[in-house]
Order: structure tokens, then C-alpha cells, then sequence
């Protein structure tokens, strides 16, 4: 998988741009694997997320503000205190635990309200494609009613947090979909 700073390079079209990246979804869908992979860490160590992690890159005058906050139904309250001026919404979904599905869809509905994220292009990754048992994206994407998102762009990625596979297509959707700032 071609390295997050790789990538950016790429698509750097606006120098001196700052991009807020905010990486949500319940506890356990592997959100914090996700960042880890996107910017070429270790993942064999990954703990749940008390509170948030931020990862920032800066290249050739880009700089991508990734916030993956903690999915716990405690801390889930606090996720609209990150919601200020971000660019792309990125929701995971663990596509192996279909107890949770409604659970992470009734999340995906709240946040799709808020006012502050209004219009926001919004990536899911259906996470953890690797395992036997995953539900594919479409079937997910039909689920959770996402052909009926009239508001914004989105986007369904099927993904694996542990191989890479799907993040980096994923990511250049994300790039390609942010709205210019006002």
C-alpha cells in the first residue's frame, strides 16, 4: 500500500492547505488500525481509543489533520466537539459484527443531522473485509440506507484496516470529494 505521505504528494493541488479529517465509528470497528496503516505505523499493538488520537503530515505545503476519536458509547456524546471545521468524514463500519449493525446506523444518522457537518463528503470504510464472516459494502451501503443521501457526496469502501487493501482508494475519494474552503 502506497504510504499516506506518497499519496499526498500526489494530490497536492492546493498548496498550503490544511484538510480536518475526522475518523469516527463505534469502538471496535477499527478506526485507530486505520490511521495507524494510513500512516506506515505498527498495528500489531492497538488499544482502544481513550479519547482521541491525532495524526498530522505535512508535505510540500499539505498538511491532512486526521482526529480518529474513541468509539465507546460513553465518549460518543463528546464527538460533536470535533465536528468545527471538518473537511471529510470518514465513518468506519466493522463489517463482521452484524450485532452492531443497527447500533453503528443509528451513529451514522445522528451525525448525518448535525448541522456543523452539513453537506461534509463522508467515506465509509466497511472494515475487516479480510474476515470470513464480513458482510460485503453493497449489501452494508443497502443497509444503512446510503443510496438515499441526497446532501452530500459519499462513498462506500470496502477495506481491510490489517492488509491496506481498499484504504488507499478509499482516501482518494476522500481527497478528490473535499469542497473548496470559503
Amino acid at each position: 500500500m502506497m504510504g499516506l505521505l506518497s499519496l499526498l504528494r500526489k494530490l497536492k493541488t492546493t498548496p498550503d492547505r490544511e484538510v480536518r479529517i475526522l475518523l469516527l465509528g463505534l469502538d471496535n470497528a477499527g478506526k485507530t488500525t486505520i490511521l495507524k496503516k494510513m500512516s506506515s505505523e505498527d498495528i500489531s499493538h492497538i488499544t482502544p481509543t481513550q479519547g482521541f488520537n491525532i495524526k498530522s503530515v505535512q508535505t510540500s505545503g499539505f498538511k491532512l489533520n486526521v482526529w480518529d476519536i474513541g468509539g465507546q458509547r460513553k465518549i460518543r456524546p463528546y464527538w460533536r466537539n470535533y465536528f468545527d471545521n471538518t473537511d471529510v468524514l470518514i465513518y468506519v463500519i466493522d463489517s463482521s459484527d452484524k450485532k452492531r449493525f443497527e447500533e453503528t446506523s443509528i451513529e451514522l444518522n445522528e451525525l448525518l443531522q448535525e448541522d456543523k457537518l452539513n453537506g461534509i463528503p463522508i467515506l465509509i470504510y466497511a472494515n475487516k473485509q479480510d474476515l470470513f464472516n464480513a458482510s460485503p459494502a453493497s449489501e452494508i451501503a443497502e443497509g444503512l440506507h446510503l443510496p438515499s443521501i441526497r446532501d452530500r457526496s459519499w462513498q462506500i469502501q470496502a477495506c481491510s484496516a490489517i492488509s491496506g487493501e481498499g484504504l488507499k482508494e478509499g482516501l482518494d475519494w476522500a481527497c478528490k470529494n473535499i469542497k473548496p474552503k470559503k
